[in-house]
């Protein structure tokens, strides 16, 4: 029995309701069939204690994968999967007004970190109703991209982001919470290869 964390984030400047946090819910609430054990993690918008709770998970956990989902409040109505994650050029402050020890995730780090899964086969296999889904190689050195590098560094790459719109009319939980149930499950299949 394989285990799959997952985590969304908190609230945060004008979005009172995280759309990331609402699709982990809803994607909780559907599952990923009976051999994958699924536990999820509300992160604050906050640098140092994302964190910690991601080198815990980790740590103690030491899931087959862990799959971070974020908001893109540039993004409409598009589903957004992050290749990599980077370790410098952290200058915006989070929720608590700081920002992070030299700018960076972790001192003396790598770069960049690539995720195991490979996003551009992902992505040519998979189509989700209602909704688009595009590559990105820039995470946007922010809590997501910080969140993400540090999932990729503590877990050897096993992990993966995902950037959702925000909430809307058309973008409903139920859709976007349908919509990673039908990407994580491609990811899985991924690791299942790679590791045979």
């Amino acid at each position: 029995n394989h285990l799959s964390f997952f985590s969304g984030f908190g609230p945060f400047r004008q979005y009172l309701v995280n759309s990331s946090w609402e699709a982990v819910k809803e994607l909780s609430k559907r599952g990923l069939g009976e051999n994958i054990n699924l536990q999820i993690m509300q992160l604050p918008v906050v640098y140092q204690k994302a964190k910690e709770q991601v080198c815990k998970i980790w740590t103690t956990l030491q899931p087959l994968l862990t799959v971070h989902v974020g908001l893109a409040s540039s993004a409409t109505a598009l589903i957004i999967l992050e290749q990599c994650g980077k370790n410098k050029g952290y200058q915006e402050r989070d929720a608590c007004g700081f920002r992070p020890e030299g700018a960076c995730c972790v001192l003396d780090g790598p770069e960049k970190i690539e995720s195991t899964i490979n996003m551009k086969i992902l992505w040519k296999n998979i189509s989700v109703e209602g909704i688009d889904i595009i590559l990105s190689r820039d995470a946007g050195r922010y809590i997501c991209d910080y969140t993400y590098y540090t999932s990729l560094y503590y877990g050897n790459g096993r992990a993966a982001f995902i950037h959702v719109p925000p909430l809307s009319e058309s973008v409903t939980a139920e859709l976007l919470g349908k919509a990673l149930q039908t990407i994580i499950l491609a990811m899985l299949q991924q690791c299942r290869e790679q590791r045979d």
